[in-house]
């Protein structure tokens, strides 16, 4: 039985303006298993950056709960949810968010330097290193962002993301800055990280991306609309009847 490394029960977000009450989630359920792959789809103001803003530690509900690689983090503290994300969720953004006078591997050591991993110098070179190599950037380690092309900024910001091991990686429109060849190496990286095991979060507002997930997750008005996995949403964009289970 696979092990949930997301779990979300009844979770509200409600922000307030002035005299007004915005619910930005309106009781979202959610179970993601250990090395699945969800893509996270919505129009604006759905309330799909809310909740990936919830599943990265970054904000906390109103109310409901948030299990995180078994960990209750929905009612932590700011400092507590920063030791936790910081040990167990790796972010990629649209925008990279390197350091732009900084090399591709110093760049990638940064999050070793945070908490209480108590890793060496030695111990953070070798790590980064070899997660820029996973990600087919041998040769390239002491470059700085400007003297790379967007894809490999990208992949510097997943190495980057990969070094601690988390327990998920999260994706916030990773392609978004990038064209469409260079878009297509970038998710072959995630999938290949998939197949290797990791659980992958990832917000977009392209289909085409969404389908190298392998499961896509509509949000709307706060809530899940849909929640399928892609294999299921190509049969039916076919018109070919889904085998009968047997009982």
């Amino acid at each position: 039985m696979a092990k949930a490394v997301i779990e979300i029960k009844d979770l509200v977000k409600v922000y307030t303006m002035g005299e007004v009450e915005v619910r930005a989630l309106d009781g979202v359920n959610l179970l993601v298993d250990e090395g699945d792959f969800i893509a996270v789809m919505g129009p604006s103001g759905s309330g799909k950056s809310t909740l990936m803003n919830i599943l990265g530690c970054l904000d906390r509900p109103s109310s409901g709960s948030y299990h995180l690689d078994g960990i209750d983090v929905s009612s932590l503290d700011r400092d507590e949810r920063a030791v936790i994300r910081n040990a167990k969720i790796g972010f990629v953004f649209q925008s990279f968010n390197l350091l732009a006078r900084t090399s591709a591997v110093e760049n990638v050591e940064l999050p070793l330097l945070y908490g209480e991993l108590g890793w060496s110098r030695e111990q953070r070179r070798k790590a980064a290193l070899d997660s820029l190599h996973n990600v087919g950037l041998k040769g390239r380690e002491q470059n700085q962002p400007s003297q790379l092309s967007g894809g490999q900024q990208q992949r510097v910001a997943i190495a980057r993301a990969l070094v601690t091991d988390p327990a998920i990686l999260l994706a916030d429109e990773p392609t978004g800055n990038l064209d469409s060849r260079t878009s297509e190496e970038i998710m072959a990286i995630f999938q290949g990280l998939n197949d290797n095991g990791k659980t992958v979060v990832l917000i977009t507002h392209e289909p085409d991306i969404a389908q190298h997930a392998k499961r896509v997750v509509h949000v709307r008005d706060g809530r899940i609309h849909q929640d399928e996995r892609v294999d299921q949403l190509r049969v039916r964009a076919q018109g070919i009847a889904p085998p009968v289970q047997a009982r």
